[in-house]
């Protein structure tokens, strides 16, 4: 039986763990790998990986610390950053991680989504679509290149177009939300979740568990990602990787579900 998924988001810049808000200042929190030990320990659903260097640099995926993690990763684990071609994609899935994400690539070629399910299965193809709110406006523009670059393309209309072309899942990452700690954006999570068929998962804004509880109550089965709430501790923001327990996630879900 599918059950919402509670997602911890790690950003690797110059191959440190950081943490960003709206997508800018990278704080240095840690080392990617002494996260993912930690999570192993907490039983986490899954584990988002995102390079935010490699696809505005134009780099090549770093396949080393992609094995690395993956080899100590005892989650579902997904990786983004960098992923421009079918080998690429081809190659990751070979290093042990169950999804790649694809973001930049995806809205610039549409088509390489199509290609990429095709080779490894669309359940391992997710979709990571960097949102914003329009001024003076309820539509959502798509953004690239780690924010920089406004698309100007509907992020409703993107999601069904990337559901279409053979996504197995969508992130919805808010630009406007990012490391605010202050609630995810239940308004359109919601709006998203009529739009596609396929699963989504919210990233952006989480600042407690309450929170999470609150988009599941809205949203139903979904999966609830976060960065800050998962790795800073206290109203000072000390650096604390932290995660909910498993009787935690149980009766939290329960909670959210009887709401939904």
């Amino acid at each position: 039986m599918l059950r919402p998924r509670i997602i911890p988001c790690l950003l690797v810049h110059e191959k440190g763990l950081v943490k960003t808000v709206s997508f800018k200042n990278p704080k240095y929190v840690g080392d990617p790998i002494n996260a993912v030990k930690i999570f192993n320990e907490k039983e986490s659903d899954e584990l988002v990986v995102l390079d935010i260097d490699a696809s505005v640099n134009g780099a090549e995926p770093d396949y080393k610390m992609i094995s690395d993690l993956a080899v100590e990763c005892r989650m579902p684990l997904c990786y983004g950053g960098g992923i421009r071609t079918v080998a690429q994609a081809k190659h990751i899935i070979t290093l042990g991680v169950e999804k790649i994400a694809i973001s930049s690539a995806a809205v610039e070629n549409p088509e390489l989504i199509s290609r990429i399910a095709a080779e490894i299965g669309r359940q391992s193809v997710v979709v990571v679509l960097d949102v914003k709110k329009r001024m003076f406006s309820k539509d959502y523009d798509v953004y690239i290149h780690n924010g920089r670059k406004n698309t100007k393309r509907n992020a409703l209309e993107m999601a069904q177009q990337m559901e279409a072309l053979g996504a197995g899942e969508i992130v919805i990452n808010s630009i406007d939300n990012d490391g605010q700690m202050k609630g995810y954006d239940i308004a359109f999570a919601q709006k998203v979740r009529a739009a596609v068929g396929i699963p989504i998962t919210i990233l952006g804004g989480a600042g407690s568990l309450q929170d999470i509880e609150a988009l599941v109550g809205a949203c139903g089965v979904i999966g609830a990602s976060a960065g800050s709430l998962f790795v800073f501790k206290g109203v000072y923001k000390a650096v604390l990787i932290n995660y909910p327990n498993v009787a935690q996630r149980d009766e939290l879900i329960s909670r959210a579900l009887g709401k939904a």
